[in-house]
């Protein structure tokens, strides 16, 4: 879902006509179930053009109530030059807070997370352009089918840009709550690291937008106009874990999970070919449209990529200079002679200290966790990468999925996770706090620094792929 909340942010200001101040309001449905709404302004005031965004959405995490909310405020010029931006994300009750200004080819950044405030400067995207920027470039292509162009597009919540490309379709008959229009196709591509994300659009002439899909969990994510009151109506209850679960097809024991495990992945339907990372415990082959992964409860030296720099540093999700994190690192590890020691050290900490353990929080910075310990995987794998990196190791927090016996009324399934890979004696070697240790069980989606953003975005598998064949295979120790 916040995958989903990034891609919205970028999308309705390259599509909306300059008009007289006003709101536009779109209610969001997920496979057809109301679950939110989207506001969108557009102001010109001393030669300046602000856009202001709003989306709020919220759904069920096996019986717990979550809102996940996201603003953004930009400022530019009436040509279309970044000035200024704010980009506000509530995450189940975690809030972030990002001010930029934009002046000489860098953003002077001011970032709150709690009460944790951070200042630093950055440098602006080569070529990026924000609400208005976006908007002015699509008012030069004509609405023709066949044209296309291509923009990049500031992520303020990331602080990154990505590359947007759209399509313009001919015109086709949609049903609104107003009654049907003929409206004009767009076809957009997010290119996100990772999968692409994949959107179309129906405007009118004067390029209002009235509606927009794009797939989310398996499902279609739609917004559409329809006026305030509309938007802002009940939401229905929608249960995401329903969609994100993937059965299993027998159950695993604790003795195959100690060894390798071998899935058989298959995409759904036409989705698009399934991509899975090569780790120090993972193995993956294609055979047609599926994928074969082999999963190791013990690392491998010579597989995956050696660390990077900014594996060992502080960033703005782990905070691992901050003296809480350092002290509790500290006292943690006392008796520890290894880095190997360490991080099992640590994992059982994080295991014992994050005593509230429950569904209700979204995503909470490692800081955040170390002044609350409460949440679900997220929080253990994002506090538990922070310590690492305190004693100097370097850590990447990892999505994926991990089997459960029994998970929340459900037997034998797969259910999204989080957990940590710590790069120790020349491999990258997982840590899970939150279910007490790594085993076979885990199948790795994408690895990263603990931006959500980006944590979010590994997770576009959910909800389009079917687990085939499971079995157990002897592994080889290759200490």
């Amino acid at each position: 879902m916040m995958r989903c909340v990034a891609v919205l942010l970028l999308i309705l200001p390259m599509l909306a006509q300059a008009k007289p101040a006003g709101e536009l309001w779109f209610s969001v449905l997920l496979d057809g179930r109301k679950i939110g709404s989207f506001v969108s302004s557009r102001s010109v005031d001393d030669k300046q053009v602000t856009t202001y965004q709003h989306l709020q959405v919220e759904f069920d995490r096996a019986g717990t109530r979550i809102a996940l909310g996201s603003s953004e405020t930009n400022v530019e010029t009436m040509d279309g030059k970044p000035l200024a931006f704010t980009s506000v994300s509530s995450l189940g009750g975690s809030d972030t807070r990002i001010e930029g200004t934009v002046a000489d080819g860098s953003m002077q950044l001011r970032i709150g997370s709690g009460d944790s405030i951070q200042q630093r400067v950055a440098p602006w995207p080569s070529g990026a352009l924000m609400a208005e920027g976006l908007r002015l470039a699509s008012l030069r292509v004509p609405l023709e089918s066949g044209q296309s162009h291509a923009e990049l597009a500031f992520q303020a919540a990331s602080l990154d840009a990505i590359e947007v490309t759209s399509t313009i379709g001919p015109r086709e008959k949609v049903s609104l709550p107003g009654g049907d229009k003929n409206l004009f196709r767009i076809d957009q591509v997010f290119s996100f690291s990772g999968t692409p994300v994949r959107n179309t659009a129906w405007i009118d002439g004067e390029r209002d937008i009235h509606k927009l899909t794009m797939p989310a969990i398996g499902v279609d994510l739609t917004l559409i106009e329809c006026g305030k009151p509309c938007a802002t109506a009940p939401n229905q209850d929608t249960n995401i874990f329903e969609r994100t679960l993937m059965p299993a097809p027998r159950a695993l024991n604790e003795a195959e999970l100690s060894g390798g495990m071998r899935y058989t992945l298959s995409p759904r339907a036409n989705g698009a070919p399934l991509v899975l990372p090569e780790t120090s415990e993972q193995s993956i082959r294609v055979t047609g449209r599926d994928i074969v992964v082999d999963v190791h409860a013990d690392a491998r030296a010579g597989f995956g990529s050696s660390p990077e720099p900014a594996d060992r540093m502080p960033n703005d999700w782990l905070q691992s200079a901050a003296p809480e994190i350092v002290d509790m690192a500290i006292k943690a590890t006392r008796h520890s002679r290894s880095d190997a020691e360490r991080m099992h050290a640590l994992e059982a900490f994080v295991s014992g200290y994050i005593s509230d353990k429950n569904l209700g929080v979204g995503y909470a910075s490692a800081l955040q966790v170390a002044r609350n310990p409460q949440g679900d995987c997220t929080e253990h794998a994002v506090l538990l990468a922070a310590l690492g990196r305190a004693l100097g190791i370097a850590t990447r927090v990892v999505d994926g999925l991990a089997y459960a016996p029994g998970f929340a009324g459900n037997e034998h399934v797969f259910v999204p996770h989080a957990w940590i890979h710590a790069w120790i004696d020349g491999r990258w070697q997982s840590f899970d706090a939150a279910l007490g240790g790594f085993d076979a069980g885990h199948i790795a989606f994408s690895s990263g620094d603990g931006d959500p953003w980006r944590f979010y975005q590994g997770l576009d598998l959910l909800g389009r792929i079917d687990l085939k064949h499971v079995e157990a295979f002897e592994t080889r120790s290759t200490q």
